[in-house]
């Protein structure tokens, strides 16, 4: 089986750090673009090595097509070039549509979604020339839900959703496969999407059928399903993974697990 390279557009954060951890299980060779320095990486590449994946941390500007560019281009001469393009841009912050400052709206968009077009463009036309790959957005099920505390963030996931919309239709052609993946809540939402307007992140965990959160594990091995061979015929996709949470209406609280119970148990 050949060697996969991954690209990760946010490694920094919490999915990418479950992402980088799930991939090299496999050996996968994965480009992280961080802004964090070098130095702060050594552990994560030793444990890299020892798995068997070779890692470049890279610190491109992804709304910048010559930065892009310029990264890709040192990246394929030392890996080869991208097979999954995974973007994971989610920047929140708390804003208000009658109070946000234009330059923060701005800053959150440019960060989500014009990173995501940008990276798709780049990567997109690479693939498209080999006549394969895979496009995987880490968006939110605020992509269509209001949080009622980050306008601006959904607004943003709202762009990244059609955006891979519309690049799964016109890079389909070329074989290069788009999906989206809608995350719900994990552990800290309801402080993230805080609201005097929405009641949706009250006793959030008891709205979860089975009352427990999501983590990274569980996003990085939906990517790593739509990355595989099994997900040939996934193209377009919008998954929700928020274990029922958007399922919830009711005034009660959903099941709570008995204490010190995980769901492996």
């Amino acid at each position: 089986m050949p060697r996969n390279v991954v690209f990760i557009a946010d490694a920094d954060s919490w999915s990418g750090k479950g992402l980088i951890a799930r991939f090299i299980q496999n050996g996968t060779d994965l480009i992280l673009n961080s802004l964090q320095d070098d130095k702060e990486w050594e552990d994560v590449l030793v444990s890299c090595t020892a798995a068997g994946s070779k890692v470049l941390v890279t610190h491109a500007d992804l709304c910048s097509s010559r930065d892009l560019s310029t990264m890709l281009d040192q990246a394929e001469k030392l890996l080869g070039p991208v097979d999954v393009m995974i973007h994971n841009c989610c920047t929140i912050r708390p804003t208000h549509v009658e109070s946000c400052e234009e330059s923060e709206f701005v800053e959150i968009m440019q960060r989500n979604a014009k990173s995501a077009f940008f990276c798709t463009q780049a990567l997109g036309r690479r693939m498209a020339a080999r006549g394969s790959g895979s496009i995987i957005y880490v968006s939110s099920i605020h992509n269509e839900k209001p949080t009622g505390a980050s306008f601006a963030y959904s607004a943003s996931q709202g762009a990244v959703k059609m955006l891979a919309h519309e690049a799964a239709l016109f890079l389909g052609r070329f074989g290069i496969r788009v999906n989206v993946i809608e995350m719900g809540p994990i552990e800290g939402s309801d402080v993230t999407f805080q609201s005097e307007l929405s009641g949706l992140y009250d006793d959030y965990r008891y709205k979860v059928p089975s009352a427990l959160l999501g983590t990274d594990t569980d996003l990085a091995e939906l990517a790593f399903f739509l990355t595989g061979e099994e997900a040939g015929y996934l193209n377009g996709a919008d998954i929700r993974l928020d274990g029922g949470f958007l399922l919830h209406y009711m005034d009660y609280r959903m099941n709570k697990p008995a204490e010190g119970e995980t769901r492996s148990q």
